[in-house]
């Protein structure tokens, strides 16, 4: 699984109050690549959470 946030993310910080393990929030959101594997549900949840729909899942 590839994950990537884009452009339109508004650092809510909702993909890190669903799956803090891959995502934190700063400026804008960042994916803990390493931690994806073994969260895949979570960074499921946190897509479909995304009001900005920013969360890219390949």
């Amino acid at each position: 699984m590839k994950v990537s946030v884009n452009d339109s993310c508004i650092s809510c910080g909702a993909c890190e109050s669903v799956c803090d393990a891959v995502f934190s929030v700063e400026d804008i959101a960042i994916v803990n690549e390493a931690a994806i594997a073994g969260n895949e549900d979570c960074v499921k949840e946190a897509a479909d959470c995304c009001p900005v729909n920013a969360i890219e899942i390949e």
